[in-house]
């Protein structure tokens, strides 16, 4: 796999790394993308072939829950759905919530066709314009897919909480389910705010809310335990049938998105609590805590924007600090600082625990159409709860958690590589008609030849040149990360600027502007 290493902030002379060149035409870009990253195209024919003769024959013996209201709750433009979700209450009165997860083991069989490319690909790619699954659409669009009206075979988790949202009981089983509804998240959220306007009939709606209740106290005992919230929108881009970007759009996560994540959450936590529990080693997901030092330099940082903190080496503390800073004017640049200060998630056959979602033990679980580790994961339980074997052995889990580390960050860095030829083009497109458009800016960095600045409209940034700033000489501060000229114009992280493109530079993925008017500072007093 070919690895880009990303040096932005080298200066105007920096040595250009290698970056997936555009396609010859807008339309070729992502297939540009696939070459460069090496993602295949095409599924080998002993897969496509092993994938048509699927069947829903031999199901084995199921929990039957066809007459359960079980729902589906994704984005508009999903294409497979491999989770849903059910609410009942206990004899006594507690919340009891059922995770439903496609049976994908049952399907692909360790060994096969399927399999082996399932386990070469490790994750699918999600494009601006295709996905590249991890399985045959035979499998991620038929299948495995819980749509809403037909029989799909799962594997189901239920949960018993307490008053209080704590999990006092779990149990799983493999189970058959047709799914009665399909909905995005922005049905679920009416139903959730009480619009008028909302779909969703009365006794579907009280589920909803009753999950969307017990999801909000799962929420708050996290981060009563120390979770990070840390906010990052995500961006997604329309493009024509030509391949041309027509326009972008940031989400944030609102309730309907924290429903689903919260019982995802639950459910990955409480399939790994009970491997665990039988000593029985898995593939984990762990997010380690962050390094001192990097913490040490992050509160540094935070402080020369004016931004208390207290001690980040603290989990607690660092907990509140999350909170309070999403108060804070700068909280963009403030969550991509923690976040660059933060290590990335990734896959172990030795558990570490979830720094992130204050969580001891956790695997994933809930995809996997589209992640081979969860499958993984469903054929341990499954071997568990049929009392067979053998487990997976440890050198073997060491090598898929190494392989599924590396697609996993392939694909993220091949998805975002799309992202970027598209927004260049766009911005080369408006520079070669004459046009110089304006943004609003933050910069997010000093150094010695300029400032770096976040367009949070386009969700790029770039490198306004020391030349730019003034006709005197500008003097870099190490000190305290300022530019500064004679006369007291500065320039600090935190500050906004309007600035004009002025560059596109598709080799070395860089833009270019310049200020358009004065500075303001957005720092808190």
């Amino acid at each position: 796999m070919k690895r880009v290493k990303r040096e932005r902030e080298k200066g105007a002379n920096a040595a250009s790394t290698p970056y997936a060149p555009p396609g010859k035409t807008p339309r070729e870009d992502t297939l540009s993308v696939m070459k460069f990253f090496s993602i295949p195209r095409s599924f080998p024919k002993g897969a496509l072939a092993e994938a048509e003769r699927c069947s829903m024959e031999n199901p084995g013996k199921r929990l039957d829950l066809r007459k359960k209201f079980i729902f589906t709750c994704d984005p508009q433009t999903a294409r497979d759905y491999d989770d849903a979700l059910s609410f009942s209450r206990s004899p006594g009165g507690r919340c009891v919530l059922g995770v439903h997860i496609a049976d994908v083991s049952h399907f692909v069989r360790p060994g096969g066709a399927l399999d082996r490319e399932a386990a070469k690909r490790s994750t699918s790619v999600y494009f601006a314009d295709r996905v590249v699954p991890m399985l045959p659409e035979a499998l991620s669009n038929g299948l495995c897919s819980l749509v809403p009206g037909e029989d799909r075979l799962a594997f189901s988790v239920f949960m018993e909480f307490d008053k209080d949202g704590k999990m006092v009981k779990r149990s799983f089983a493999k189970s058959i389910i047709r799914s009665k509804a399909r909905y995005a998240y922005e049905d679920v959220m009416a139903a959730i705010d009480g619009r008028k306007d909302c779909a969703i009939g009365a006794k579907e709606r009280k589920t909803i809310l009753a999950i969307n209740s017990l999801a909000q106290k799962l929420r708050a005992r996290r981060f009563a335990a120390g979770a990070l919230d840390i906010d990052i929108p995500e961006t997604t881009i329309a493009l024509d049938e030509n391949g041309e970007m027509t326009g972008i759009e940031t989400h944030r996560g609102d309730e309907s998105h924290q429903l689903v994540e919260e019982c995802m959450v639950a459910a990955n936590e409480a399939v790994a609590t009970e491997l665990d529990s039988k000593k029985i080693a898995i593939l984990s997901r762990i997010h380690e805590p962050p390094d001192a030092d990097k913490l040490e330099t992050l509160q540094a940082e935070l402080k020369s924007l004016g931004v208390k903190t207290g001690n980040l080496l603290k989990r607690a503390a660092f907990a509140r600090f999350l909170q309070s800073a999403k108060r804070h004017p700068l909280y963009p640049t403030i969550s991509m600082m923690i976040l660059r200060s933060m290590k990335r998630a990734e896959y172990s056959p030795v558990k570490h625990g979830h720094y992130g979602l204050a969580k001891e033990h956790y695997a994933h679980f809930t995809s996997p159409i589209r992640r081979y580790p969860d499958l993984t994961v469903h054929r341990q339980l499954a071997a568990y709860l049929e009392g067979r074997g053998p487990h997976v052995p440890p050198a073997a889990l060491a090598e898929q958690a190494r392989h599924s580390n590396a697609c996993e960050q392939r694909a993220a860095e091949a998805e975002r590589e799309l992202l970027e030829i598209k927004k260049y083009r766009i911005l080369q497109a408006r520079l070669d008609k004459g046009d110089r458009p304006e943004y609003e800016a933050t910069i997010v960095k000093c150094a010695p030849f300029g400032c770096f600045v976040e367009v949070e409209e386009l969700a790029v940034s770039g490198l306004v040149h020391v030349s730019t700033l003034s006709r005197k000489f500008v003097r870099f501060n190490r000190e305290d990360q300022t530019l500064s000229a004679p006369g007291g114009e500065s320039w600090r992280i935190g500050q906004t600027m309007r600035v004009r493109l002025s560059g596109v530079d598709f080799v070395q993925r860089r833009l270019d502007f310049a200020p358009a008017r004065r500075t303001s500072d957005r720092r808190l007093k």
